[in-house]
């Protein structure tokens, strides 16, 4: 069954960069490097993964600390 509804959309828009960052941020102490011209196709989906999974133990921290009301 078809779906228009793209699941991948931002909530809030103004994120977008944050997020990016977090991405920059992430793959870099990993040693990963990201492609400049935004084709993740020819990197190996272990490091995307690991960017990935990086960059949800962060977000989860963060609201963790938000949660708990520290900065």
């Amino acid at each position: 069954m078809a779906n228009d509804r793209n699941s991948n959309q931002l909530v809030v828009q103004q994120a977008k960069a944050a997020l990016e960052q977090l991405k920059y941020e992430a793959a870099q102490e990993l040693g990963i490097t990201i492609p400049q011209d935004g084709y993740y196709g020819n990197m190996i989906t272990r490091d995307t993964g690991r960017i990935g999974g990086n960059i949800t133990r962060r977000l989860v921290q963060i609201a963790e600390q938000q949660l708990a009301g520290r900065p």
